[in-house]
């Protein structure tokens, strides 16, 4: 009862900060690499505008609000929500001398867990512009099907205004079919469309592109019409990270960037905590923590990743990957299809959680060799294995669902230990606990 209270009291108090300061509203959702395009987009805005994107993955009924307050949640303290809806309250009160102290582009993330919740959150903070990553059977679950999932995650496309804008992944053909979902004016008029990707027909699209792994970087060609300019992106890593870079040039050129500021605008994104991190870890091995979630097309993403690095002929690739979550019926077919992929990539597969077993099955299916597969029923053994069993030169992806806890592997891996709180994701509070 109180959880539901705060709720709408935070709702309340966003709705009216909104209406008061009226900032332009960028919406980021898909099945994987939203918080990569809303770091990316508020990179490149941040040179025009007073930007303000959630610090932590605040997606929900309580994160967006909380964004929209600059706030952040207090956990289970009673006092802490009270000050938090105080400071929300001060915001829409103070006079109007004041406005310049709040932000006049907000770039929100809108997740998503259940029926309802796209609708909910553009119906709280509406969109001008509405980003669509991609929509694969992530939290197919709650729904049933992907038909129902992808209408879902159409909201966004609904919810723009004819003068606003919807940018697309264009290589994504879940998201194409959201395109009939756009508003339209009494005149026929509907809300203009800017797909972004590697497809010649992307209306922004990277070309040549290329990893680095030495130093580790991405680099591109960012192509707009007729304009191209090099990109390089230090420290990033993955196909996943140049999609969140091609949104963000889309978003910028909507409010008059040039190419080449959007160009220099992307030197600000920088890597974020287990979304394909290079790490240092012990006896010279490279960790690639991807750790904070996992989805079937990020996982094939980060085995395309792996399978970029060369090592010497002593050392090996490593697929440390734990379950994906929320695929309903689909989770059998998708962990299975994982080890397949994972057979052409990796010397050594690591399978951590019971789902694993079925990429376990799928990699022997592939050809792999049974001794060249662990399993382990959690993070914590996987990690003291690898601990002892690494060798040197050996490049370790870590990926798996966030109820994996794949954080932990990465931690038993890495050279400073002590600096997890910095460089890893769940390193706070009741993560700590379990």
């Amino acid at each position: 009862m109180i959880k539901r209270l705060i709720q709408w009291k935070l709702a309340w108090h966003s709705r009216r900060i909104l209406a008061k300061y009226r900032p332009t509203i960028v919406a980021v959702t898909g099945s994987v690499g939203k918080t990569s395009s809303r770091n990316a987009i508020a990179a490149v805005l941040s040179s025009k505008f007073r930007v303000r994107c959630p610090e932590e993955n605040y997606n929900n009924e309580f994160g967006v609000p909380l964004t929209i307050i600059g706030a952040k949640s207090p956990g289970s303290s009673f006092l802490g929500w009270t000050r938090v809806l105080l400071k929300a309250a001060g915001l829409w009160l103070l006079p109007r001398s004041r406005r310049n102290a709040y932000p006049n582009l907000l770039v929100l993330e809108y997740g998503l867990t259940r029926p309802g919740d796209i609708a909910h959150l553009c119906d709280l903070a509406r969109p001008d512009v509405g980003v669509l990553t991609t929509i694969t059977p992530v939290h197919v679950e709650a729904f049933g099907t992907i038909d129902k999932l992808i209408e879902e995650k159409g909201e966004i496309v609904k919810a723009v205004a004819v003068d606003g804008l919807v940018v697309m992944n264009g290589d994504d053909a879940n998201v194409a079919t959201t395109m009939g979902m756009r508003a339209q004016d009494r005149h026929g008029n509907a809300t203009p469309i800017v797909t972004y990707g590697f497809g010649e027909s992307c209306d922004v699209r990277a070309e040549n592109y290329r990893v680095e792994t030495n130093p580790v970087s991405i680099a591109f060609d960012l192509v707009m019409g007729e304009e191209r300019v090099p990109v390089v992106l230090n420290d990033l890593l993955g196909r996943g990270q140049a999609y969140a870079a091609l949104s963000a040039a889309a978003v910028g050129k909507h409010f008059g960037l040039t190419i080449n500021e959007i160009a220099e605008g992307l030197e600000r994104f920088h890597p974020q905590a287990g979304r394909m991190r290079p790490i240092r870890g012990i006896k010279q091995t490279l960790i690639l923590d991807d750790s904070y979630n996992a989805a079937p097309a990020s996982m094939a993403a980060a085995l395309e990743v792996l399978r970029c690095f060369e090592v010497p002929e002593s050392s090996r690739r490593i697929a440390v990957l734990g379950r994906m979550g929320e695929l309903g019926r689909y989770s059998v077919d998708e962990h299975r299809l994982l080890g397949l992929r994972t057979a052409e990539v990796a010397d050594l597969l690591v399978c951590v959680g019971e789902e694993a077993r079925d990429i376990r099955r799928g990699a022997i299916e592939a050809g792999m060799d049974e001794n060249a597969i662990q399993y382990f029923l959690n993070s914590t053994e996987a990690g003291r294995w690898l601990d002892f069993n690494v060798k040197s030169g050996d490049v370790v992806l870590v990926k798996g669902s966030q109820s994996a806890r794949m954080e932990k592997v990465v931690k038993d891996l890495m050279t400073e230990p002590l600096r997890a709180s910095e460089l890893l994701v769940r390193q706070y509070g009741k993560w700590l606990k379990e």
